[in-house]
């Protein structure tokens, strides 16, 4: 918590590679905020919790994709409204209005390099631009929570 990022295990990872994930002001706080619900000590503590959010079934492993989907359907929306990976395309898309770099978005996302040879010789994280990046997204997502004004991107009839 004290360097604001979430290091994913390689082992964790589609592409077997260590991901980093620079965490927003808002981020730390919530994570700090929900630890007593949780139990999972951040930073972790032996015996401690694994997982933020847990399974429902196994405290051992992540909650699934399903449960979010399920949640998602609980709030009322509808499968071709959302879903737990839309809020990745969602994010990237707004990002990329926004002018952000899109080799940062995709590192973000921990897409891989789609170039062979770029892949074999360029290893950059981009760290520095994707915390800003992160911190500016989770400003952006406060302004629309306190009711910013928001352009329509349909017009009604």
């Amino acid at each position: 918590m004290d360097k604001a990022e979430w290091r994913i295990p390689a082992e964790r990872m589609k592409m077997r590679e260590q991901h980093i994930v620079p965490l927003s002001r808002q981020a730390v706080d919530v994570l700090r905020d929900i630890e007593p619900l949780t139990s999972c000590a951040i930073p972790a503590k032996p015996n401690a919790p694994r997982f933020v959010f847990p399974g429902m079934r196994s405290r051992a492993r992540p909650m699934s994709e399903n449960a979010v989907l399920a949640a998602l359907r609980r709030m009322g929306y509808a499968k071709e409204e959302m879903t737990g990976h839309g809020f990745r395309s969602m994010a990237s898309t707004l990002l990329h209005e926004r002018g952000w770099n899109h080799q940062v978005i995709e590192r973000q996302l921990a897409h891989a390099e789609r170039n062979a040879v770029s892949a074999a010789y360029n290893f950059a994280e981009h760290l520095p631009e994707r915390r800003k990046m992160m911190q500016a997204w989770a400003d952006y997502l406060d302004l629309l929570k306190r009711g910013a004004d928001v352009i329509p991107l349909f017009r009604k009839a």
